[in-house]
């Protein structure tokens, strides 16, 4: 009964997460951020389909020590859709990161990306190391696994003819919102994921693969490229896009201390598989 009354206090007396949305400007694109809690700043960059809201266990997590802001990557949801695969060059939209940073007057941030948004992540702290505090990544491995995957593995070439699909100019006439969210497994969430899905551009979720996944015949990188902040990885092994093998040699590559973590039941949208586990594993990298 004590135990009863002191948990009643305790979740009375904490304060109810706010949540702000905001928007940045990108070099004349608006991006979309929801952002929650105060201290350092953390970044969330989801990927595909997604947006923001696939965070909101992470945020609750990291909200009571640390301001996390979730953006909604351009194309998406709330966040301007230029029209054109230009307009999804792989540099616009690291750019459109350090512009959310910047906007919330940091010069740097504990980045954590997903999927497209792992890629995004990758690639600026590859490009803007300055601003990169420590990297998390989900679900995607490092490029160089990924084209050493594409080029010899012949698993991960038949995993990514989706993304073959992708890349056809008429791509995006096949997807619908209800299809997109068809992953969605909380009853609660799909509904907001097909509103979110109705508010973006199917075109330009097309865009992120037309522009800037590689294309056959796969070219296994001659040039490595390599990072010098701590990293968190999380990958659950369920996922059948991203094979595993793609992890091997990640420690060969980085110049900071690097934590792996595999989930076997989870599989690509780890976040929400195994999100009690993720938001623990994060917060207690951050916190070590």
């Amino acid at each position: 009964m004590r135990a009863a009354v002191l948990a009643l206090l305790l979740a009375v007396a904490l304060p109810a997460i706010e949540y702000k949305d905001g928007y940045a400007n990108s070099n004349g694109v608006k991006i979309h951020y929801v952002t929650a809690g105060s201290g350092p700043l953390v970044v969330m960059i989801h990927g595909f389909p997604d947006f923001w809201y696939t965070w909101r266990n992470q945020m609750e997590a990291l909200a009571p020590q640390y301001q996390v802001a979730a953006i909604d990557l351009r194309g998406y949801n709330l966040s301007d859709k230029p029209e054109g695969a230009e307009n999804y060059d792989m540099r616009l939209l690291i750019a459109d990161v350090a512009a959310v940073i910047k906007h919330l007057g940091r010069d740097k941030a504990i980045i954590v990306g997903h999927d497209w948004g792992g890629a995004i992540s990758w690639q600026f702290a590859f490009h803007m190391p300055q601003m990169v505090e420590r990297l998390i990544i989900l679900n995607l491995p490092h490029p160089n696994g990924l084209s050493r995957e594409l080029a010899t593995n012949a698993k991960q070439q038949e995993a990514s003819a989706y993304a073959r699909r992708f890349q056809t100019a008429d791509s995006h006439k096949a997807l619908t919102p209800e299809r997109l969210a068809g992953w969605v497994t909380d009853p609660a969430a799909k509904p907001k994921y097909i509103e979110a899905f109705q508010r973006s551009s199917m075109d330009a979720m097309m865009n992120y693969y037309r522009r800037n996944y590689p294309r056959e015949p796969y070219q296994q990188s001659t040039a490595p490229q390599r990072l010098n902040v701590p990293v968190l990885m999380i990958h659950g092994l369920k996922d059948t896009a991203l094979l595993s093998p793609a992890l091997n040699g990640t420690w060969d590559w980085l110049d900071a201390d690097f934590t792996l973590v595999t989930i076997p039941n989870a599989s690509h949208f780890v976040q929400q598989d195994a999100s009690d586990l993720v938001s623990k594993s994060i917060k207690s990298w951050l916190n070590r």
